[in-house]
């Protein structure tokens, strides 16, 4: 049964088979009056929306939680994405807890000791601090990316962080992001053609022998640890 979601005045309801433009289109309209923004980590994904946002014309704000922990290459993408887009107000939210405070508090590479806590302080807090102020939280998340997001809906409440959630990409695979980054000179990651089909921290992300810059899987992330979402998402994505 094809869920609709209630659309504004003038125009037409979207679904969960819409075209990504036009679910886009519609969060602009129909929540024009919110507090809304778009949060990202610098993945393709994420790219991709924030291009399909500012072609709209549009005020939006990107939200992103620097680690501490980015690579090298995730910084230079965010300044590339911060010049090609000026209409885009990027917001750093990330947590004021140094690697080395975190270190004198509970122990060294606390990824390997214990990576829930340290995505839950670096990660999961900085984000429920950003959410405070939010209504409307638009992702980059896909069904295709992993079995715990095979049931996201474009339009959901987040009762983790007590907002909207829409996720407009969330029919595409990773093929149709690619093809569309390709078609409007979108930047993205250059790890991603090192073997990264998804990029988190330096610590925990490792390439994936084979993997090719149009393939998307996250067993490059938290390898040999069972741990595959950071927390953000919450069980129920």
């Amino acid at each position: 049964m094809t869920t609709q979601i209630e659309p504004t005045a003038g125009r037409s309801p979207v679904s969960e088979q819409s075209d990504p433009r036009e679910i886009v289109a519609w969060t602009l309209e129909r929540f024009a009056n919110q507090r809304m923004i778009l949060s990202t980590s610098f993945g393709m994904e994420g790219c991709a929306l924030i291009d399909m946002y500012a072609r709209c014309g549009r005020p939006l704000t990107v939200i992103y939680i620097d680690t501490g922990f980015f690579f090298p290459e995730t910084y230079a993408l965010r300044d590339r994405m911060i010049e090609r887009y000026p209409g885009i107000t990027f917001i750093n939210a990330g947590t004021p807890l140094t690697p080395q405070e975190q270190a004198d508090r509970y122990g060294d590479a606390l990824w390997k000791s214990n990576p829930d806590l340290c995505c839950e302080l670096r990660k999961v807090r900085p984000m429920a601090e950003v959410m405070r102020n939010v209504d409307v939280w638009i992702t980059g998340l896909r069904r295709s990316q992993s079995p715990t997001r095979a049931n996201l809906r474009v339009v959901d409440w987040d009762w983790k962080f007590q907002v909207l959630k829409v996720s407009p990409l969330a029919n595409w695979d990773r093929r149709q992001v690619w093809e569309y980054v390709q078609n409007h000179a979108v930047p993205y990651n250059t790890l991603h053609e090192k073997g990264y089909p998804t990029i988190g921290c330096t610590h925990c992300t490792k390439p994936v022998p084979g993997s090719r810059i149009g393939d998307y899987t996250r067993a490059g992330r938290w390898a040999d640890t069972g741990k595959t979402e950071c927390g953000l998402h919450g069980a129920g994505i």
